[in-house]
């Protein structure tokens, strides 16, 4: 059912059932109004027939009415003869009447009539059988009454072979399967050509809330659709013009502060006291570490490298073995096999900043790679105490740090985590934190193949 729902919540679902309904009930009604069209064709053909024959007869009684009469009573007359007495048109046909009367007069009138009334049971002449039929078929019968030329009433029956029209097609349901199939069909096609354009919006807006240096996307499709990509686009190359600013800035902030930092730390050096000495000289180094990570943090955002396909397991195995020669307790435990295309400086980046992590706050660090499907998973794992659920999102702020006691050891500044998100925003990767089974963190980068 959820399916469903979002089926008909999207533009492409509502496409395909607009005009599949819309043209299945187009041609439904089209059917039916030219099958009713094809009935009135056919009943005016028929009342035609009926005055074509009742004025024949009609000529041949102006031209010898003893004769005619005769020929009609005795059934000699194929089609037509006198009616049983007392059979009166009571309820005239307005369109038969309306024909009879552009050829027979203001007085004619026909009327449909039963078969048995025309021409009851009995037995046909020698002129009948000679023609070979030995059973008068089945007929639709018509009343024709007129005066002639004399005054005369005259009464006529007129019979032809009886035909009925074939049963509906439109109701037909393998002909409504075939409406509604080929109504969706074109629905769907029409739906996809339509949705394609917005459909890459779509994907370009969500590459940008992950990514920061996404790509333009083309400006093709209809004019609305061209419109609003290029609206998007120049959001996009603004934002990053923003973002290249900042990082200007604080760059020129952190250059200029190299100048004064550098004569502080040279007239820390004229102190006397040496505790006091020290302390100034830590506190300067810290503020030095701050405005590096600052920078850092800032530069993180904006990067120009090329993408890449990357072995995952050989990555991970380096960064292990790089981590070990310094002396960290770091292990590449499992890997996926798989390779994907990313950005190689800014996911090493971004995993040495969980590895140090994961190696300052909890004393080791195991590396693994998961696949699941379409997406990679690299986890890094930590054995230490931990965070509470309610700080692991909060961990990814700047300058946030949870103050433990194995915390203030390590004096970090705080970013490395919104540093490592920062990078991985490059790649079009994710990270998540949870507090792992047994204890310990666990780090999840996942990458899409």
């Amino acid at each position: 059912m959820r399916r469903i729902a979002a089926f008909i919540g999207s533009l492409r679902g509502q496409i395909i059932l607009l005009l599949t309904i819309g043209m299945s009930a187009a041609a439904f009604v089209a059917l039916l109004i030219s099958e009713d069209a094809q009935a009135h064709m056919f009943r005016r053909l028929r009342f035609q027939n009926v005055v074509a024959s009742a004025t024949d007869v009609a000529h041949r009684l102006d031209v010898d009415p003893e004769r005619s009469m005769r020929l009609l009573t005795s059934d000699e007359i194929l089609g037509a003869r006198a009616p049983s007495p007392g059979l009166h048109v009571r309820d005239p046909e307005p369109l038969l009447t309306a024909l009879l009367r552009e050829r027979l007069g203001p007085t004619a009138a026909g009327q449909a009539v039963s078969g048995e009334q025309c021409f009851p049971i009995h037995r046909f002449n020698w002129r009948v059988m000679a023609a070979g039929i030995a059973q008068m078929p089945k007929s639709d019968c018509w009343l024709v009454e007129y005066r002639d030329r004399t005054g005369v009433q005259r009464n006529i029956a007129i019979g032809l072979p009886r035909f009925v029209l074939p049963s509906r097609m439109t109701l037909d349901p393998l002909y409504l399967v075939l409406i509604i199939g080929a109504s969706a069909l074109l629905g769907t096609l029409t739906a996809q050509i339509a949705a394609s354009p917005l459909r890459r919006l779509t994907r370009a807006a969500r590459t940008f809330s992950v990514a920061s240096d996404p790509a333009p996307i083309p400006e093709e499709g209809p004019g609305e659709v061209r419109t609003a990509i290029a609206t998007f686009n120049l959001m996009q190359r603004r934002v990053m013009e923003g973002l290249s600013e900042r990082t200007q800035i604080l760059a020129a902030i952190s250059h200029d502060l190299q100048t004064p930092l550098t004569r502080i730390r040279l007239r820390l050096e004229q102190v006397q006291d040496e505790p006091l000495r020290e302390r100034l000289v830590a506190d300067l180094a810290a503020m030095h570490k701050l405005v590096r990570e600052g920078l850092d943090l800032a530069r993180s955002s904006e990067s120009k490298e090329e993408w890449q396909v990357v072995d995952i397991d050989s990555l991970l195995a380096s960064l292990a073995e790089d981590a070990a020669e310094f002396g960290a307790d770091v292990r590449y435990v499992d890997g996926c096999g798989a390779s994907v295309r990313t950005k190689p400086d800014a996911l090493i980046r971004c995993l040495n900043n969980l590895v140090d992590n994961a190696v300052k706050y909890g004393g080791s660090a195991e590396l693994r790679c998961v696949r699941s499907g379409s997406v990679l998973e690299i986890r890094i794992r930590d054995h230490g105490p931990g965070l509470p659920e309610e700080a692991l999102e909060r961990m990814f702020e700047p300058f946030v740090r949870l103050e433990t006691s194995r915390s203030r050891a390590t004096g970090g500044s705080g970013i490395g985590l919104t540093t490592a998100r920062a990078q991985a925003s490059l790649f079009g990767g994710t990270i998540r934190l949870r507090n792992a089974p047994g204890g310990g963190l666990l780090a999840r980068v996942r990458l899409p193949i």
